[in-house]
């Protein structure tokens, strides 16, 4: 029998379509599927770059690429081959989508990284890029020319990997990008590598993962198939593409499939989130994927004078991914913009990782995520015991994220890696058909996640009902007294606390030796600054913990913009905890 493969196939006259039985040629590689829009579909719009500063760029299929060919023969000219991790560090440009596409035929691994924000200092970043650098095995920096003081040193910096720092956005931002022939990919196979990108963490420890040609297409594919993709859609985003939630979903999945990406800066986003939904209404996009905190950012931040007039009906699918989802959070956004045509059937959810390409699990279309009241006291202990909806004293709301995509399975496993029965909370263990095959250079922390085709997450979570519901990470739980408490409830309780800023709060445990238990400590920032404010700001946050059974025995009140953000732009636990032990007095 002639081996088969999956596709997604763009049709022009119907909707996407996901064939899992039609003969294909198994040695497809990611530009063919960029090559198949261009030739069959030149002026359908690919991409549509939004910033605040200039009209919206309109790329079509035919001009994306030829400006990609070109951008391809450029950096060959410059010494970049087969097989070189290329980093790219740019801002928000309209240009990067050939340079990235460029690479990518050249069969070199494009690798897109965080670009250095202000408030960064120049040092701490290169040294940042320097530890990346030798961990991941970076060949090539393609960059902007302002930070050539800083990246320039890395050349010859000991133990450095890097050839070349090149910067090609001065030269195809030129005129000239659309009369390039479309050129031929590098020969490769499938299972050769497509890109590299990195995990959640801070920039000095995240872990590199390499994906190839067919985990992409396969994921592509499937979660296609999850999320009903179709020729009417249109997606809109403001992910940072270093993330695989902004990388996958909103780059990766729109082009290989064909369906138009609406992208906007993150750092214009940040400081005007207005920008995400006067392009849902302007574009009338259909989908759209969020970490949890941006839904309760938007509906604090943005004013009603703001966003008279604009429509929200276009949305089918908003996904809650990257965080646990917080019921809170879907239903103040909802309450906040419901006049405006957001459908409560619109919000879905996904749990996604970089190691699985992007989805696990994703919750159907047309149906709002499912939600659970649990005892918290039972979930303390590991065990899930579904209330009532109407006993909420004591109960923690969980939020589905959705069964396994096609191609995924997932299974909920003890300390010693043993399956679970159902309604236990354990480590979430997941195979998939566009599973990782482990970190570039890092052997020995690929053998502590990677086992007989399971990849085992660090996350807990558990099976209802064949949903999955995750309730927080492995390595952030607290025990205090031989109770589990999970920081994401306290961050959450203690985030609503008059006075706290939202969204600004890192819950940690620190050893007691004295009490040969954990204790619970939070971060907190405020604008609070006199004595009695404090003072009664501490006691009401120490209550807040009491209310859901959680003891507080140390907080540590910081300014604004005190907390420093992991590279998925979550306040980093681990980070803040060492932060506030050295430096901060507690109370």
């Amino acid at each position: 029998m002639a081996p088969r493969c999956d596709r997604v196939t763009f049709l022009a006259e119907s909707e996407l379509t996901t064939d899992h039985d039609s003969s294909l040629d198994c040695k497809k590689v990611v530009w063919d599927s960029w090559r198949r829009h261009a030739d069959s579909t030149p002026e359908r719009e690919a991409i549509v770059h939004l910033s605040t500063d200039a009209e919206p760029f309109r790329w079509h299929w035919g001009s994306l690429m030829r400006a990609a060919s070109r951008a391809a023969a450029w950096l060959a000219e410059h010494g970049v081959q087969k097989g070189d991790v290329c980093a790219l560090i740019v801002r928000h440009n309209p240009h990067f989508y050939p340079l990235y596409l460029g690479v990518s035929s050249l069969g070199a691994l494009p690798a897109v990284l965080a670009y250095p924000n202000a408030r960064l200092h120049p040092d701490k970043f290169r040294q940042g890029l320097e530890g990346m650098s030798r961990r991941s095995g970076l060949d090539q920096i393609l960059t902007e020319r302002a930070l050539e003081p800083m990246v320039t040193p890395l050349v010859a910096g000991e133990g450095s990997t890097i050839r070349n720092i090149l910067y090609p956005l001065e030269v195809l931002s030129l005129p000239g990008s659309s009369d390039h022939a479309i050129a031929e990919h590098a020969p490769v196979s499938p299972d050769e590598p497509c890109l590299l990108q990195h995990s959640s963490g801070t920039t000095g420890l995240q872990k590199p993962v390499v994906l190839s040609h067919r985990a992409v297409l396969e994921h592509v594919q499937r979660y296609a198939e999850a999320i009903g993709l179709n020729a009417k859609d249109r997606i809109v985003s403001w992910l940072p593409l270093y993330h695989d939630m902004g990388l996958i979903a909103a780059f990766y999945l729109p082009l290989v499939s064909g369906v138009p990406l609406v992208q906007l800066s993150p750092m214009e986003w940040v400081s005007a989130p207005i920008l995400l939904l006067e392009a849902i209404s302007r574009e009338r996009a259909t989908l759209c994927w969020l970490p949890n905190f941006a839904y309760r950012f938007m509906a604090d931040r943005i004013r009603d004078e703001d966003i008279d007039g604009l429509r929200l009906d276009s949305l089918r699918l908003v996904v809650n991914c990257s965080e646990p989802v917080r019921a809170e959070s879907h239903d103040g956004f909802h309450k906040r913009f419901a006049r405006y045509g957001i459908k409560r059937e619109s919000f879905g959810a996904c749990y996604a990782m970089a190691e699985t390409t992007f989805a696990a699990t994703q919750t159907p279309p047309g149906k709002e995520a499912r939600r659970l009241l649990l005892d918290r006291a039972a979930l303390s202990r590991g065990e899930v015991r579904v209330l009532p909806a109407n006993e909420f004293a004591g109960g923690r709301w969980c939020v589905s994220s959705g069964q396994p995509v096609p191609g995924c399975a997932l299974r909920i496993v003890d300390e010693q890696r043993k399956d679970f029965p159902p309604n236990r909370v354990g480590e979430i263990a997941i195979s998939s058909v566009s599973l990782f095959d482990g970190y570039r250079n890092y052997p020995e922390k690929t053998a502590e996640v990677l086992a007989d085709g399971w990849y085992f997450s660090g996350d807990y979570g558990f099976i209802h009902d064949g949903d999955c519901y995750v309730v927080g990470r492995k390595k952030d739980l607290i025990i205090v007294a031989g109770n589990n408490v999970f920081p994401e409830d306290v961050e959450d309780a203690v985030g609503a606390v008059p006075g706290v800023i939202a969204g600004r709060v890192v819950a940690f445990g620190v050893d007691d030796e004295r009490l040969e238990t954990e204790v619970l400590c939070v971060i907190a920032e405020t604008d609070t600054q006199t004595d009695s404010e404090v003072k009664t700001l501490r006691l009401a946050i120490l209550q807040a913990g009491m209310a859901i059974d959680a003891t507080i025995s140390r907080v540590y009140l910081v300014p604004p913009r005190w907390l420093i953000k992991s590279s998925s732009g979550k306040p980093a636990r681990s980070t803040n905890r060492d932060r506030a032990l050295a430096e901060l007095r507690w109370s």
